[in-house]
């Protein structure tokens, strides 16, 4: 039972090079999560028209995406791997907080400040997937202590050293550009390049590298990868470190690119980027999942989110609308997924 259960993330995982038939490519994670994208695209189209795919349009929903996608791909691969961490809803307003004080309040170089903030971020996962590992407390329990008391140190510390919850930061030169700027005529964040630079490592690192396979097995059965040879404290240790440190990252981007940071703010990264990640194909028990599935999901849950103002629907049933439609594409998703196990089974026992 222990070994069909560790093997059936990478039998859901094709390998490259396999025969692309309609079935393989069903089974694939990312396929739903195409189709979902596409269906939302065509609701848009026929109720709002093409409005929100013009450049104006589309940059409303890149910028959300972009800053979404950062968080929602370490969030995601660890889920793949069975963890979840939800302190990034506290490290948004850390990072962006950190930053902002030693650069702002205090005038030291922002490169001080950028790499401060990092450092902070790398502690805090470290924390986190140390935590994990040595103690057989759940990662839900662990990082909702986490969420609590950086929520409180970056509340607690702003008000001491600033005496107010929101710092003003002017950012320049180099840093400004490369961190945040806006490209294009003043509509595209810079925030868009690093996401689809860092999906594209993801990518590499996940689907056309041996240790990507890791991840999957880590999910599929943890006890049974840990005999395998696979390091599965290492890696948890290093997947929470790139979930807490993304999450750092976005805040101070957005504290460089609207030359202020808050301490309120943040939470909605957790569920959002949870959303993104289930739309994305990843299963919430772990082992199933791709990287370029959680990518389709993000972009399905930012057009949702923006798309909404594009229509003539009343803005108080907004809500309603978004929900019933990230539902509809989570449904979608798993009844595909289910169809093409189901086929593939029905094929091997014949």
């Amino acid at each position: 039972m222990t070994s069909t259960t560790a093997s059936r993330p990478v039998e859901a995982m094709p390998a490259h090079g396999s025969n692309l038939s309609l079935g393989s490519l069903l089974r694939r994670p990312e396929a739903g999560a195409f189709l979902g994208l596409l269906a939302v695209l065509i609701f848009f189209a026929a109720f709002g028209g093409l409005t929100f795919l013009k450049p104006a349009g589309m940059s409303s929903w890149l910028n959300v995406a972009a800053n979404l996608g950062i968080i929602a791909i370490p969030v995601g691969l660890l889920m793949i791997a069975g963890e979840l961490d939800i302190s990034v809803g506290a490290m948004v307003p850390f990072g962006a907080m950190t930053v902002a004080v030693i650069s702002g309040h205090y005038g030291m170089s922002i490169w001080l400040g950028i790499a401060v903030t990092m450092a902070f971020g790398v502690t805090v996962g470290l924390i986190n997937g140390y935590m994990v590992i040595r103690t057989a407390v759940p990662s839900l329990i662990v990082t909702l202590g986490s969420l609590f008391a950086v929520q409180g140190i970056v509340l607690g510390l702003t008000v001491l050293i600033t005496k107010s919850t929101s710092v003003a930061l002017t950012v320049e030169g180099p840093a400004k550009v490369i961190f945040g700027d806006f490209l294009f005529g003043g509509q595209l964040q810079v925030m868009v390049i690093w996401w689809l630079v860092l999906t594209a490592a993801y990518v590499f690192f996940i689907h056309f590298s041996p240790k990507g396979n890791w991840i999957f097995a880590m999910g599929g059965d943890k006890v049974s990868a840990r005999n395998a040879g696979i390091p599965t404290d290492r890696m948890t240790i290093l997947l929470f470190v790139l979930s807490s440190t993304s999450a750092a990252f976005v805040g101070m981007c957005q504290a460089i690119l609207y030359n202020s940071a808050q301490v309120a703010g943040g939470q909605s990264f957790i569920f959002n980027s949870i959303i993104s990640v289930v739309v994305g194909g990843v299963l919430l028990t772990g082992g199933f999942g791709s990287v370029v599935g959680i990518f389709f999901g993000t972009i399905t849950f930012a057009i949702v989110n923006q798309g909404i103002y594009y229509t003539d629907f009343d803005r108080n049933w907004s809500a309603l609308i978004i929900g019933v439609l990230l539902l509809l594409a989570v449904l979608m998703n798993n009844t595909f997924r289910k169809m093409a196990l189901s086929a593939t089974t029905k094929k091997k026992g014949a």
